[in-house]
């Protein structure tokens, strides 16, 4: 009896032994596989900043031309941004700051107008029932997947007609007018909001606006912190649109047109530090907005994608 107890002991020791030693290369291959997924995000991560890294010193460079003898200029200076900021460069296109407030502009009207919309078409379609609903929400899915560029000759010949191509205020409207289409992630996010909230306010006797405005919204900050960062986000980087309808008056061009024209082949070798200036500097305010805003944006991404 002793015998079969011994042995029933010594193959449950065995057998623990076995799971041990799995337990340890596992821990081991997780270990491992570690290592080799960090090493491969830090070389993605050097190969991805590479390019920025020599724009900023390029920003920099004394030489006014393309570096490509020297990933790092041999010497360094203030000039670039100097001359881009006072509009002084001797051959007399750099109109940075004049582009940078039609940028600045085109971004904050867009960007209020647009959010606006959206989450006026968000709460609509997320609690109020109202006939054609569900039609709106499936042919306004359907029009979003189709890319926006196959519309651009077709508003660009729009806005000709009614007088509005190269106006800051086309471009507003362009980029306002269908802002509502982009309801999907907003809805979602207002979706996880208790129906019951509304009707309490309804029986205390506040209007669909008061509703709104006053109960909704508060409750809405994260998204709403990722609505703005979008839709601000989408004309200050814009350069196809802006291009079709801006024209040729330098006056009326944003940032991304005006550093464009810079790179043209007869001025490369004059403008391009003054180039990497400009695109550094035009980075700054969405980098501030970004770092102020970056809590309530990455929760309102992680909710809407997760809850919508």
């Amino acid at each position: 009896m002793m015998d079969e107890n011994y042995k029933l002991s010594a193959k449950e020791r065995e057998e623990l032994e076995h799971a041990e030693n799995i337990k340890v290369q596992l821990k081991k291959s997780d270990i491992v596989s570690g290592i080799i997924k960090n090493l491969v995000l830090a070389i993605l991560s050097i190969i991805w900043l590479i390019p920025i890294i020599w724009l900023v010193a390029n920003a920099f460079s004394v030489y006014k031309g393309v570096n490509i003898s020297h990933f790092f200029p041999e010497a360094y200076t203030l000039e670039n941004f100097k001359v881009v900021i006072t509009e002084s460069d001797p051959d007399g296109i750099v109109m940075y700051r004049h582009w940078f407030i039609n940028t600045l502009l085109i971004a904050i009207f867009s960007c209020i107008i647009s959010t606006i919309f959206v989450l006026m078409v968000s709460y609509a379609l997320s609690f109020c029932r109202f006939a054609g609903r569900r039609a709106y929400m499936n042919v306004a899915m359907v029009i979003g997947m189709f890319p926006s560029v196959l519309s651009m000759v077709i508003i660009y010949f729009v806005m000709k007609q009614i007088g509005l191509t190269g106006s800051h205020i086309g471009m507003v409207i362009v980029y306002s007018a269908g802002s509502g289409l982009g309801y999907l992630i907003i809805k979602g996010f207002m979706d996880t909001i208790s129906m019951s909230i509304k009707e309490a306010a309804i029986i205390d006797g506040a209007s669909e606006w008061k509703i709104f405005t006053g109960v909704i919204l508060p409750l809405c900050k994260p998204i709403i912190v990722y609505q703005v960062i979008s839709s601000f986000l989408a004309p200050w980087a814009d350069f196809v649109f802006a291009k079709l309808m801006l024209g040729k008056d330098s006056t009326t061009w944003t940032v991304a047109i005006g550093l464009y024209n810079m790179l043209d082949k007869s001025r490369l070798s004059t403008n391009f530090a003054y180039f990497c200036a400009g695109g550094l500097l035009v980075s700054i305010p969405i980098g501030i907005l970004f770092v102020i805003m970056q809590k309530y944006y990455v929760e309102g991404v992680t909710s809407g994608a997760s809850k919508g």
